[in-house]
């Protein structure tokens, strides 16, 4: 799933280089003016001290709104990509690119180094294991699939694991160093969210097909009762309803993971909007929504987990 994730996985756009603007002339020399002699600057209208503050201070405010979504956007690391014909295909290795691969390795890690501790009454990191993975089987997957659950289960794992170590790793305070684009949360962008939610829309078409049969499971999009004159009408509509259940997967997890690292970002940047002595403020503040991040870490691995199973637990019966 890793390979499959960076292999579909586009850069994003490069950042837009900064606008250079129209040099000001300020000359040393005195010049003539209908008031008299000025010494060493030109005249200046009434209230253009204050426009030009005003300006100032918005392009101060613009440059600090980019250096945080600059730490939040995706950026290339490696250019990678070939050509199609006329159309070049951009495959680069990106910073949450990066990221995604640390997760992984940490996951692989962690679970490995856990599992190898398994016994009859478990204990230590095998005991947490296990905890998880049995309430994904009997809480998650059982209670909204039903019978196939089994089936399905182990998708619901890794996708559970899989975000909730790229939520987690994104939190590290480990910044850009020699080359290393340092870390960001994988899933603060939409391209990642867009292909979890894809996997578990392909899935779920899979499941209702193998539950229903191919046939069965399309005639019974539209649910029975419905006159046959509404039948095309309705057809569409629960067409385009399976659609809405990834996007809100992809929505949900993206929105609530970068809304909080831009929380972050701009009460810090309040030392500078306001002054360096709300710094203690604004740190405490921000330690506080980080502290609050950890568990939206957990609590979005979770929710896109149950969504996935709800969705894959609808297609097992017609309606």
């Amino acid at each position: 799933m890793i390979l499959l994730l960076a292999t579909v996985l586009l850069a994003q756009a490069q950042p837009e280089p900064h606008r250079q603007g129209a040099p000001v002339s300020d000359s040393s020399q005195p010049a003539a003016g209908e008031h008299g002699v000025t010494l060493g600057h030109e005249e200046v209208a009434p209230g253009a001290d204050k426009a030009e503050h005003e300006q100032g201070a918005e392009e101060h405010e613009g440059g600090i709104a980019e250096h945080i979504f600059h730490h939040v956007e995706d950026e290339p690391v490696v250019p990678l990509g070939f050509w199609i014909g006329n159309r070049y295909i951009r495959l680069d290795i990106t910073k949450h690119v990066i990221n995604m691969w640390l997760a992984a390795g940490i996951l692989l890690i962690v679970v490995g180094l856990a599992a190898r501790k398994r016994a009859l009454i478990p204990k230590g990191g095998y005991n947490l294991l296990e905890t998880f993975v049995m309430f994904i089987r009997d809480e998650i997957s059982t209670k909204n699939i039903g019978h196939h659950a089994k089936l399905y289960t182990p998708y619901l794992c890794s996708a559970f694991f899989f975000i909730l170590f790229m939520n987690l790793t994104g939190l590290l305070p480990i910044p850009a160093w020699r080359g290393f684009p340092g870390i960001s949360t994988a899933t603060g962008n939409i391209s990642v969210t867009v292909v979890l939610a894809l996997f578990t829309f392909v899935l779920t078409q899979i499941a209702g097909m193998r539950a229903q049969g191919v046939v069965g499971y399309w005639a019974h999009l539209v649910p029975s009762g419905v006159p046959v004159a509404l039948w095309p009408l309705m057809f569409v509509i629960e067409l385009f309803g399976l659609f809405t259940k990834p996007f809100a997967l992809t929505v949900r997890l993206f929105a609530n993971m970068v809304a909080g690292h831009i929380v972050i970002f701009f009460l810090i940047a309040l030392t500078l909007f306001i002054s360096v002595y709300v710094a203690p403020v604004s740190v405490a503040f921000a330690l506080g929504i980080f502290m609050l991040e950890l568990f939206v870490a957990l609590v979005q691995a979770y929710v896109f987990t149950m969504l996935s199973a709800l969705f894959i637990g609808m297609t097992q019966h017609a309606h």
